[in-house]
């Protein structure tokens, strides 16, 4: 029995040095010392030893457990040191090396312009101003003037709420003359951009979501001279001195008299192209005087006091200042057209 040890000992332990892997180790671990392993196989012969010789084959079986389960933990540690080495050595980094450019993006062709005339207004003493999206009738509608039979409160023209016609996306960014008259001290001067939402189709100058910024200013004298200067000024800061404008007799319930400003097309010059429909004028605001109705309504003396009134499309403010020739380019998120600005 004493030789058997001793080539179960000679066998095992060359057996466990040349172990490739983890799984080898347990599977000789198995051969070796379980249950029906080779030692077990051995020390059952133990019952035909005499009653002297027992113990001292059980001291050399311990002895010979001990020694293979040390020999299989030192060459589990030396496996497990290759393996982290390998993955070391696999996942070093040259810290020497210079490192991935990052991308970097840039402001949306839209946000500048918006920036520009924040940048013209604020120059002028006006104060910026926000407001919700999601707003009342009353103050997208009524409190404006514009009554129950009008066309733009139809269902066909504007996103309602469920069945609660007096909740709504607001169309304009009008409601903001309200909200500051209501809430602001005399004189008022602010801008309010904003998105506002219609039922409109898609083409080359409409959008179902667009942004407007409304302005208003409210004081002692104000008239409508005020009004097309500030325009003026406006304009010709964004696009350059001598751009080419025009003031359109128009209607809206809010203003009295009210006015539509077109700037030249960029795109043809006044001669007529898809961009403008032919007509070589683009439709930029509408504007106009605050009717007397609507700072009345507002707790304001119209006989005291007077306003003008805009609001603009800054996404066609945006196609004059770049060239853009379809304002659907400004939605679709395509890359190819974002990077050229």
């Amino acid at each position: 029995m004493r030789e058997m040890m001793e080539k179960l000992r000679e066998a095992s332990i060359r057996a466990v040095s040349e172990a490739a892997d983890v799984d080898s180790l347990e599977a000789l671990r198995v051969k070796y010392l379980g249950k029906k392993g080779e030692l077990t196989a051995i020390l059952r012969q133990m019952g035909g030893l005499s009653a002297e010789e027992r113990p001292v084959m059980g001291q050399l079986a311990n002895k010979l457990r001990a020694d293979i389960e040390q020999a299989i933990d030192s060459r589990k540690t030396a496996l497990s040191s290759a393996v982290m080495e390998m993955k070391l050595a696999a996942e070093t980094v040259d810290v020497t090396m210079p490192a991935a450019d990052i991308r970097l993006g840039h402001k949306h062709p839209m946000y500048n312009v918006l920036d520009q005339i924040k940048d013209i207004f604020i120059g002028m003493g006006f104060k910026i101003v926000d407001g919700p999206e999601v707003e009342l009738a009353d103050y997208n509608f009524t409190k404006l003037n514009i009554e129950d039979s009008h066309p733009s409160r139809e269902w066909t023209d504007t996103f309602y709420f469920k069945d609660d016609s007096s909740i709504l996306l607001r169309t304009q960014t009008s409601p903001m003359q309200i909200h500051a008259m209501e809430t602001s001290e005399l004189p008022i001067r602010m801008i309010a951009p904003g998105r506002v939402y219609r039922k409109d189709e898609v083409d080359a100058t409409h959008s179902p979501m667009f942004h407007q910024i409304e302005g208003m200013v409210i004081d002692k004298g104000i008239t409508m001279a005020d009004l097309k200067a500030t325009l003026n000024l406006v304009v010709e800061k964004i696009y350059g001195e001598g751009t080419v404008t025009r003031f359109r007799p128009h209607h809206f319930p809010f203003t009295e008299p009210s006015a539509e400003l077109d700037i030249q097309c960029h795109k043809c010059g006044g001669k007529g192209c898809p961009t403008c429909k032919g007509e070589g004028w683009i439709e930029v605001l509408g504007c106009g005087m605050v009717h007397p109705k609507v700072l009345a309504g507002c707790g304001i003396d119209p006989d005291e006091y007077s306003g003008w009134a805009f609001g603009m499309g800054l996404e066609r403010l945006a196609m004059g200042e770049y060239k853009i020739a379809d304002l659907r380019l400004i939605f679709e998120n395509d890359e190819r057209f974002l990077e050229q600005f």
